[in-house]
């Protein structure tokens, strides 16, 4: 799977996130380029990655059983409908539960923070959340509401109270049916249901909400099939086939560490846009060198009271915690692939700086990621209009020996990130630095380096 070959060039266009999009490689001179994954991942260069999470993304969609894409490949099957209520019903129920999940242990305000961190704020999609989720507020709470959500300054300033009545009274209750505003709002419409419905019953069960969902279930899969044009219906369902198609491959990264609720349901989330923590990037890496096995931090592995009397005690961590969430054939694979990064890639220049006593050199690994997240406005024909950054990060994910990995990231927040310039190679740098701090660690593992201080003698004695 790593020599699988992928074009490098920027020039197609990809339908994703309910449009088209264009992404590009750091550097022009990889454009040409048809490099493998292992190289790919050696040099990070970004398209072979989009074209691979398109390809997991078609393979969660046309492989599952009782996939969207089943239904549209006969439309004069006479048992259309009826598979089509079977199928509503069922998978209806699989992605409630999965939602339900993702919301059951929060409070109302939580609920709804959460829901909102997975939309891309803009004045319509927020309009069409707000009216349906509080379909009894009043217009200065609508109003309120869009203006401290919208990030964009320009299309805050836009928002004259002319614009936010239209809206209003366009979004109101029954303007639009269920999927209609989960397709506009770019969510699964049952996730949307699901999060009104806690609004108003905030106590209810699982089973309370599978009863009170029956009609909703069949109507989000019914609208498939209701629209006149083709290549309209067909743009609808290539959107909400990859919503669900990302609801699994979620569940597939939390496995192994994905610290959030949400994936955005975009190729994007191949180069980063999703987010990610430093320290789920650093249990991932973890997990990689413990061969697929995925282990609780722990910061204390034994406390012994009392040694030497009849009293004592000893309480140790439990060693059968650990569990396989990866094959260790993938996970070896991987630290080969990530040993050339540091070997003959983007974090060369950290290649042996780890040397011990007796002069042998620890074996490294790693992978390197910079991100300048932006707020742009797209024009006709894709054109920029405006960009603003929001943040800068640079990230070295690593792994030393057998026993140690970690992460470092430089992060510079809100606007002035716009006075920043700086790649990867600086937490790369910073980690090589660190070498004469952390050597001894990594010299002396199995004996205590964290030593508590000894107390200060009372005083007269």
């Amino acid at each position: 799977a790593l020599d699988r070959t992928y074009s490098a060039s920027p020039a197609e266009a990809f339908f994703t996130g309910g449009g088209m999009h264009r992404f590009n490689n750091f550097r022009r001179e990889d454009n040409e380029r048809i490099p493998t994954l292992r190289e790919s991942l050696r040099e990070s260069i970004n398209l072979p990655f989009i074209r691979l999470m398109r390809d997991v993304v078609r393979y969660s969609t046309y492989q599952a059983p009782n996939n969207s894409a089943e239904l549209l490949k006969d439309d004069d099957n006479p048992r259309r409908q009826e598979y089509l209520a079977q199928f509503a019903d069922r998978e209806g129920t699989v992605f409630l539960l999965r939602f339900w999940k993702r919301y059951k242990e929060k409070t109302t305000q939580e609920r709804l923070d959460t829901f909102l961190d997975g939309i891309h704020p803009t004045a319509i999609r927020l309009a069409a959340v707000h009216r349906y989720l509080l379909p009894g507020a009043d217009q200065a709470t609508f109003n309120a509401f869009i203006r401290a959500h919208l990030d964009e300054p320009k299309a805050t300033s836009k928002l004259t109270d002319k614009r936010l009545a239209d809206l209003y009274k366009g979004y109101g209750p029954g303007t639009y049916d269920l999927p209609d505003q989960g397709y506009i709002a770019r969510v699964h419409p049952l996730e949307l249901w699901l999060v009104g419905y806690l609004l108003k019953q905030p106590e209810a069960q699982f089973k309370d909400a599978v009863a009170a969902s029956r009609y909703e279930r069949q109507e989000v899969y019914g609208w498939l099939f209701k629209s006149r044009h083709k290549s309209a219906r067909d743009s609808r369902v290539r959107t909400m086939m990859e919503v669900e198609a990302f609801l699994d491959i979620e569940q597939r990264w939390q496995r192994v560490g994905y610290p959030f609720d949400h994936l955005v349901p975009s190729l994007a989330t191949a180069i980063g846009s999703s987010g990610d923590r430093p320290a789920a990037l650093a249990e991932l890496i973890g997990i990689i060198q413990n061969d697929g096995i995925r282990l609780p931090p722990v910061r204390i592995d034994s406390l012994h009271f009392a040694a030497g009397t009849p009293y004592d005690t000893e309480l140790t961590i439990n060693p059968e915690l650990g569990q396989r969430v990866l094959p260790a054939e993938v996970a070896a694979a991987m630290r080969e692939a990530l040993s050339q990064v540091v070997d003959g890639g983007t974090a060369k220049r950290v290649q042996g700086t780890f040397k011990m006593q007796d002069g042998s050199v620890l074996a490294m690994g790693g992978k390197t990621g910079t991100g300048d997240n932006r707020i742009e406005s797209i024009g006709a024909g894709g054109r920029i209009l405006s960009s603003r950054a929001i943040n800068r990060t640079a990230t070295f994910v690593f792994y030393i020996g057998d026993n140690h990995f970690g992460a470092l990231t430089a992060f510079v927040p809100g606007r002035a990130a716009e006075g920043f310039r700086f790649t990867s190679a600086l937490p790369v740098q910073v980690l090589k630095g660190m070498a004469p701090i952390l050597t001894p660690y990594l010299e002396n593992h199995g004996q205590a380096m964290c030593n508590a201080p000894l107390a200060d003698p009372p005083k007269g004695v």
